[in-house]
C-alpha cells in the first residue's frame, strides 16, 4: 500500500482526505472549520479541563482518530518505527510555537487551506506568511539547523501517544469527567462515530502519504519537488467543490460567521510562526500527529507542546477573535488579535530564531 510512489496517487490520497473533511463538514463540524488540527487539539485541552473557555471545549473524535489511524496502518504495513531523539524541551517549545501561531490566525495550515477553499481572502494573506516562514525554516536546514538524529527505542515507548488518545475516548465516551461546550464552536461537531471513522481514515491515508503542509512547499523550496504537494492540490480541490456546491463559497474579508479576522499583519505573522516552527520541528501540525501515531517520541513531545500551548493561549487571552454579528444590535464586529497575543506573536517568532539559528548539526559547525 504505498500512495507516495507517484503523484497520481497522492492527489488520490489527497481527494479521500477532502471528502472526509466534507463529510465532516456536512454531518456538523463547523463549515469552514471541517478538520482543524489546531483547533480541534485546543478544544481537546479545553475538555481536559486546561482552560476554561465554555465555548471551545470538546473532546475532538478525529484528532484521537488520526493518532489511532496512523498507528494502525503503520502497524499492519510494518513502518511502525519507536523512535526518539535529543533536544525534548527544545521541540516542546516548538510545539508551543506552532500553537500560538495558530490561534493568533485561528488556524492550522490544514483550516488555512480548508478557508481558501471557502472563498476566505484572509486565508490567502496568511498564505504568504506561511511560505515565508517554511522559507526561513529551509534557510535554517541548509545553515545546518538539526535538533539531532532519531533513534530506534523500546517499541513500547511510541505507543504512549496513542494509548493516551485511547484514554480519552474511554473517558468521553464512557464518563463523563470531560467538559462538553453547548454553545460555539465546540458545540459544533458530527456524531462522535462519523468524527472517529473520519480521524481513522484521514489518519491512515496521510500517513501513506506523508501528507505534510509544511514539508510540501519546503519540498517545492528545496529541490523543486511537488509530489507533496499534490495531495494539497487533491484535499483543496474537493473542497472547492463541496463549498461550492453547498453554498459555504463566500468570497471576501469580513465575513461574519467564518471564524476569522482581516488584521492582515497578524495574519501573515501568525502562519509566518507556524512555518518557521513546523519545519524546524519536522513537519507541520497534521504530520506531527502522524508521526507520534507512528512511533516517534518527537512528534509526541511537540503535541503534548501543542496541548500545553492552546490552554496558555486561552488561559492568558493571547487567541484571536472572528468577525461576528452583535446578536443585540445587528452590527458586524470585526475579529481581532488581543495585544498580549501580538506580543506572544512576535516572541515565538524570535525564538524560532534563536532555536533555527543555535542548533546545528556537528558537522557544520
Amino acid at each position: 500500500m504505498n500512495l507516495s510512489d507517484s503523484k497520481k496517487k497522492l492527489a488520490l490520497a489527497g481527494v479521500v482526505c477532502g471528502l472526509v473533511a466534507a463529510c465532516l463538514a456536512y454531518f456538523g463540524n463547523p463549515a469552514n472549520m471541517a478538520f482543524c488540527i489546531a483547533c480541534f487539539i485546543r478544544d481537546t485541552a479545553g475538555a481536559l479541563g486546561m482552560h476554561q473557555a465554555e465555548v471551545v471545549q470538546y473532546a475532538r473524535p478525529e484528532i484521537i482518530g488520526l493518532v489511532l489511524g496512523a498507528f494502525i496502518i503503520s502497524a499492519a504495513t510494518k513502518e511502525y518505527r519507536s523512535t526518539a531523539g535529543s533536544s525534548p524541551m527544545t521541540r516542546f517549545v516548538l510545539g508551543l510555537i506552532i500553537m500560538t501561531g495558530s490561534l493568533v490566525f485561528l488556524g492550522c495550515p490544514l483550516r488555512m487551506v480548508i478557508r481558501m477553499s471557502a472563498g476566505d481572502l484572509n486565508a490567502w494573506v496568511a498564505l504568504i506568511g506561511f511560505i515565508l516562514g517554511v522559507g526561513s525554516g529551509v534557510i535554517a536546514l541548509k545553515k545546518g539547523f538539526s535538533l539531532g538524529r532519531a533513534h530506534v527505542t523500546n517499541k513500547a515507548a511510541g505507543t504512549v501517544l496513542p494509548v493516551i488518545m485511547l484514554g480519552i475516548l474511554i473517558l468521553s465516551v464512557g464518563t463523563s469527567l470531560l467538559k462538553a461546550s453547548v454553545t460555539g464552536p465546540g458545540s459544533m461537531h458530527a456524531p462522535l462515530i462519523a468524527s472517529l471513522i473520519g480521524g481513522l481514515v484521514f489518519g491512515a491515508f496521510a500517513q501513506k502519504s506523508r501528507m505534510c503542509f509544511a514539508g510540501s512547499i519546503r519540498d517545492i523550496i528545496l529541490m523543486k519537488n511537488f509530489d507533496l504537494f499534490s495531495v494539497i492540490a487533491g484535499l483543496f480541490a474537493v473542497m472547492l467543490i463541496f463549498n461550492i456546491a453547498t453554498g459555504r463559497f463566500v468570497f471576501g474579508f469580513d465575513t461574519p460567521g467564518i471564524i476569522a479576522h482581516s488584521e492582515h499583519l497578524w495574519n501573515i505573522l501568525g502562519m509566518y510562526a507556524v512555518g518557521f516552527a513546523a519545519v524546524l520541528a519536522g513537519g507541520c501540525p497534521l504530520r506531527q500527529l502522524i508521526l507520534a501515531g507512528q512511533g516517534s517520541s518527537d512528534s509526541a513531545v511537540t503535541v503534548i507542546g501543542m496541548l500545553v500551548g492552546a490552554a496558555i493561549c486561552h488561559n492568558f487571552g493571547l487567541a484571536a477573535s472572528g468577525t461576528a454579528v452583535n446578536a443585540e444590535t445587528g452590527e458586524t464586529v470585526a475579529g481581532a488579535v488581543p495585544f498580549y497575543g501580538k506580543v506572544a506573536c512576535i516572541i515565538c517568532i524570535a525564538a524560532c530564531f534563536v532555536i533555527a539559528f543555535t542548533n546545528k548539526r556537528k558537522e557544520a559547525k
